[in-house]
């Protein structure tokens, strides 16, 4: 369950937040309240109301869609550049997959009432909100291809080095249980691509930890899917 604190008692780092003119920023903050972000929480099921949207401070929040019974897809993953909740944005009252936390941190919450408000004022933030979202779409796109078109290990180093530039560390908690079921592959094969990545001496890894060893050599092992999907959100 999340706790919520009575006030952001720590820097916001969200980049939406940071990108907004002081005027709106002043508006928006006393209608944030910070809440943390605990591993495998959470934040909305399918068929769940939104109530809420998550400006994330820190760590990362995964979505994941339904595809049959409790087997899950990872569609895409939020870190301190977005937010959670955008099917409020564009008008709808439930959500249609899963976001739990993959990574501990913090977001800033604003209620459904307040936001939808603020959206709805003309200020700025209805703007980012929508380069945010083609951001998000192109991201799924982008993982719906490398699904299709990529070897178990691009795809996983690819979700690695995300994952790093979200937490801004090379070293993170990632079992090899969670990427097989982020990914959608047996948990036999993340072990093949991880051992042949620890083999070369690119990461190692223990007790549920991952550690970048060498970041050059492990982006020249990512499929294209990965600089393309970061070079559309540094474009942001």
């Amino acid at each position: 369950m999340i706790q919520k604190h009575k006030a952001p008692h720590t820097p916001i780092h969200n980049h939406l937040l940071d990108a907004l003119p002081t005027i709106d920023y002043k508006r928006i903050l006393p209608l944030l309240e910070e809440v943390p972000l605990k591993r495998d929480a959470i934040l909305y099921d399918v068929g769940d109301k939104l109530k809420y949207v998550y400006f994330v401070n820190s760590g990362i929040i995964s979505l994941l869609g339904a595809m049959d019974g409790s087997a899950t897809l990872e569609l895409g993953v939020i870190g301190p550049e977005g937010m959670a909740g955008l099917p409020l944005f564009i008008g709808l009252k439930t959500s249609r997959i899963r976001s739990v936390v993959q990574a501990p941190g913090s977001a800033l919450r604003m209620k459904k009432a307040n936001f939808t408000s603020e959206c709805g004022n003309g200020g700025a933030l209805s703007g980012l909100l929508l380069r945010f979202t083609f951001s998000m779409m192109f991201q799924v796109w982008q993982s719906a291809l490398c699904f299709r078109s990529h070897t178990v290990e691009e795809r996983m180093v690819r979700r690695l080095l995300m994952t790093s530039d979200r937490v801004e560390s090379n070293e993170f908690k990632m079992t090899h249980d969670l990427l097989s079921r982020m990914m959608g592959v047996r948990r036999e094969a993340i072990s093949l691509a991880a051992l042949s990545l620890k083999k070369k001496e690119i990461i190692t890894y223990a007790r549920g930890c991952i550690q970048i060893l060498d970041r050059k050599r492990l982006e020249a092992a990512a499929c294209k899917c990965y600089s393309i999907i970061h070079d559309e959100e540094k474009s942001r």
